[in-house]
């Protein structure tokens, strides 16, 4: 985010002080990017953040992917993913795809985190494709429902907590640096223009909740491709107070206006966060291209620099045959790809689209674990055949 909020208790003045009733000064903490130089907020704790009981090494989180094997584009079920032993938005991660830039992958959520994390990594990004739940974070709680993307900054403790009785289903996008808005949706004062798809309106805020509570909370971090557990006789939300402009927030697909013309729009017209060395954009229901010879398929492409990854979320996806509801296409840099056989000729006239997906393109090649490969859908290679 890249405006300034507050919320909850603050001195008038930064770094001076503000005392708790029975006398202890509150703690200040800077919350910051890029050293004292980026985007940045200041959390005022009861119990200095630095006070820790017990310290264990979990061992390495590195992720391993496979390069190897023939260029041909590729088709994920991730609904035919068995389930892992641990169901929470961490543990239950599967990793798919990735490279040294970021991660992608899903997560069925069934039970609540039974301790907080944060990475120091990088950014991360959830995408709630099913289910309804809150998002306990250092600045406060999140309630998330179905279609919302989730961006959590890099160092943000949070646990994710689902709905009792419901299942929440995630896309995981986890990034080695950080996400945001696209620097083109902003004018020089950080507001966003009115060109762009949404605007500051479109995003929902943590709503702090002040946890004064002693006990043992276990904090895990992961940094370095390690994952080291902190135990703490407070409880992490202890914050009485926040402002700045680095802090976690909602924003719904619903909310985002497509930009349509008389001829076939270019995917950046869809792009909703950057990232480094990858975007991400959000295809939504929208009317369809309006010249009278118009063609409203996506024409033939070869992502020459860069790999395509489209997450299916729910509708009609008018270029692709056999493809379902949390399908994962990846299709690579080197070769094109298009159209099915015959969609063109069935779409022309078509006055609008009810698709919903979630598109990631990396400038830099992905690889594939081994759980990607165990849901390929071998032919879909040859899908295009006339």
């Amino acid at each position: 985010m890249t405006y300034y909020t507050m919320q909850g208790q603050v001195p008038k003045k930064r770094h001076t002080q503000m005392r708790q009733s029975n006398g202890q000064l509150y703690t200040e903490e800077l919350f910051g990017r890029e050293g004292f130089s980026g985007r940045q907020s200041l959390l005022y704790h009861i119990t200095p953040p630095t006070n820790v009981t017990q310290v264990r090494d979990l061992g390495s989180v590195a992720r391993e992917f496979s390069f190897l094997g023939p260029l041909v584009h590729r088709h994920l079920r991730t609904l035919t993913l068995p389930p892992p032993a641990l169901q929470n938005a961490v543990d239950g991660r599967v990793i798919l795809l990735g490279n040294e830039d970021v991660a992608l992958g899903v997560a069925v959520v069934t039970e609540a985190m039974d301790y907080f994390y944060r990475t120091a990594e990088g950014d991360e990004l959830f995408f709630v494709h099913q289910g309804h739940g809150m998002i306990e974070t250092i600045f406060g709680r999140l309630d998330y429902r179905s279609g919302d993307y989730v961006v959590l900054p890099v160092g943000t403790t949070y646990r994710v907590i689902p709905t009792a009785g419901e299942v929440t289903r995630l896309l995981v996008i986890e990034a080695q640096g950080q996400i945001a808005i696209p620097k083109r949706y902003m004018n020089e004062a950080g507001q966003m223009m009115e060109h762009a798809p949404f605007c500051e309106r479109d995003f929902r805020l943590p709503q702090l909740e002040t946890h004064d509570e002693q006990g043992n909370f276990e904090v895990r971090v992961r940094a370095r491709k390690q994952l080291t557990s902190f135990v703490l006789p407070f409880h992490p939300f202890d914050v009485v107070g926040w402002d700045g402009a680095l802090y976690p927030y909602i924003f719904n697909i619903a909310d985002f206006e497509p930009i349509t013309g008389r001829i076939h729009q270019p995917p950046p017209v869809h792009q909703t966060f950057s990232g480094e060395n990858f975007v991400i954009c959000s295809f939504v229901p929208r009317k369809m291209d309006y010249h009278p010879e118009a063609i409203p398929v996506p024409y033939h492409h070869s992502n020459i620099e860069s790999d395509e990854v489209l997450y299916y979320v729910d509708g009609h996806f008018m270029s692709r045959k056999g493809i379902e509801i949390g399908s994962l296409t990846l299709h690579p840099a080197g070769i094109a790809h298009g159209p099915h056989p015959g969609v063109v000729e069935n779409s022309l006239g078509v006055a609008d689209t009810a698709e919903w997906a979630v598109m990631l393109d990396a400038f830099h090649p992905l690889g594939l674990t081994a759980a990607a490969l165990a849901i390929e859908d071998p032919q879909y290679m040859y899908s295009w055949r006339l």
